[in-house]
């Protein structure tokens, strides 16, 4: 973009504060962040040091382009206090992260005369300085009306990304794709490292990190063809152990292995790699192993 910006945050989250820092590398002026945490204040001041903290309404009138950085179920608030405050003018452009909302959400703007765009971007944030980088190449979702589209891919370029046009329609489709594979992945992940440490490994991720990677780029590359293991194979007797030692050593972790037992089991038995008959059995030792994990008692961890 060879048009350089005042640039407003409102939500100095991971996300926000990372934006920012990116866009200021590239050229812009960020004049204004708007957090409301402690560890807001924090991001700020290491990934944009000596941009002033303000008030949201603050932040946007100062803005040539504002960034609305906040939780998806904060926006629809957000966007209509900003334009019921005057805070939004004709032809600045107000630009939201959300991946499950598009360009309704940002109507109140719109209607004032604002220029709108969905801009997603597709990466998992610490909020550190170790998410500039990983925005290189990571694709931004993105959802803009025909006079903002070119704005919104040399936005994108300007954070080192690629653009991926989403209707507006599919834009939480688009979303719980993306929540399915990444947050779900870590629950996957965590979990499985509990099973290990339970099993006696002294470093659970160093035992899964290869195995992990593998599978990830097998099954990127190769969808449904990378699976592997006992119930691919209809091995029906290691699925009814893996059951029993979970149900005895680790029964949080019964719902999650047996839900993706059974997803597991109709994409095999789909593509035509185990046969229904086994499929049948081992989908009955499932069931038993659910009701009898359901019929215990349930223990809440302390969070403490």
């Amino acid at each position: 973009m060879t048009q350089h910006l005042r640039v407003g945050v409102v939500g100095a989250g991971r996300v926000g504060a990372v934006l920012a820092s990116r866009l200021r590398s590239a050229g812009h002026e960020i004049v204004a962040a708007a957090g409301e945490s402690d560890a807001s204040h924090q991001r700020i001041a290491a990934l944009l040091p000596g941009v002033p903290t303000e008030k949201p309404s603050s932040v946007a009138r100062v803005s040539d382009l504002l960034l609305l950085t906040v939780p998806d179920d904060m926006l629809p608030n957000v966007v209509s206090m900003l334009s019921a405050s005057g805070a939004l003018r004709e032809g600045q452009y107000v630009v939201h992260t959300s991946g499950r909302h598009g360009l309704e959400v940002l109507a109140p703007a719109a209607a004032v005369g604002a220029r709108v765009v969905a801009m997603h971007p597709a990466m998992t944030f610490t909020g550190t300085e170790l998410d500039l980088d990983r925005l290189d190449g990571c694709v931004f979702g993105l959802t803009a009306g025909a006079d903002e589209r070119a704005f919104a891919e040399s936005l994108v370029a300007d954070l080192g990304g690629r653009p991926m046009w989403v209707p507006e329609e599919s834009r939480t489709l688009y979303h719980a794709a993306l929540a399915h594979g990444a947050n779900h992945l870590v629950t996957l992940v965590t979990e499985a490292m509990e099973l290990l440490t339970a099993a006696g490994a002294d470093d659970p991720a160093a035992t899964l990190r290869p195995l992990l990677s593998a599978a990830l780029d097998n099954a990127l590359a190769q969808g449904d063809a990378a699976l592997t293991g006992p119930i691919v194979r209809g091995d029906a007797n290691t699925v009814a152990a893996h059951l029993q030692e979970i149900a005895l050593k680790a029964p949080q972790t019964m719902a999650s292995y047996v839900a993706l037992g059974r997803a597991t089991l109709g994409r095999a038995v789909t593509d035509g790699r185990l046969v229904p008959i086994r499929a049948l059995k081992i989908n009955q030792l499932l069931d038993e192993a659910l009701a009898e994990s359901a019929a215990q008692p349930v223990y809440v961890r302390d969070a403490r």
